[in-house]
């Protein structure tokens, strides 16, 4: 199962008219390489501007306070490692703040940790704060107002360092296999329905 596998243009990784919201985007490896109208990146590092294509608009500040994107402007946010390092307060605020950013039928795109799978070596990251497994933060999201459309308890090893070469061709093939050895990280797709709370 490859992220938005069955929704490309749409609302998956390729859609062109779609504007695409990248959580702690680091380096921009992802949102460099991903074709949409308009992409966000949002990191509390400043110099996260300097690795970014042009086109690329950065947003320097913290996943809980989007003050810099509108009201409802985003069809797609992606979450790659960063809710098991936010408190469950903190973790409250930032989905306000994506369902404030979606649009209706917008997409939250997560992948990270299982705790389910990694527990023995979950908290070897001390930054580590939150416990989420694929049965718990998809339980989280629906009672946040989202429909969970995929969810993959076994997607990507924890992680991907190695002394070998690591080759997107093989990566491609990893997530291609129906079997994903040493896989402990989840991968979640959930749609906002509707504005959740709204009377």
């Amino acid at each position: 199962m490859t992220p938005g596998s069955n929704t490309t243009a749409g609302g998956g990784l390729c859609g062109r008219r779609c504007v695409k919201l990248i959580f702690s985007a680091s380096y921009g490896d992802f949102i460099n390489n991903i074709r949409c109208a308009t992409r966000i990146a949002v990191d509390r590092w400043p110099g996260i501007a300097d690795y970014l294509n042009e086109g690329v608009r950065a947003e320097v500040g913290e996943i809980t306070l989007l003050s810099g994107i509108g009201d409802h402007s985003v069809d797609f946010v992606f979450a790659s490692n960063i809710f098991e390092h936010l408190t469950k307060a903190e973790m409250a605020v930032c989905l306000a703040e994506v369902r404030r950013v979606l649009r209706h039928g917008g997409t939250i795109n997560i992948v990270q940790p299982n705790y389910r799978l990694c527990y023995a070596e979950y908290f070897d990251d001390y930054t580590h704060v939150s416990v989420y497994s694929d049965r718990s933060l998809s339980d989280l999201l629906r009672a946040n107002g989202f429909t969970i459309l995929e969810c993959a308890p076994r997607f990507l090893p924890l992680t991907i360092k190695s002394r070998l070469p690591v080759w997107p061709a093989l990566i491609k093939a990893y997530l291609a296999s129906p079997v994903k050895p040493l896989a402990k990280q989840m991968w979640i797709r959930a749609r906002l329905e509707a504005r959740h709370g709204a009377g």
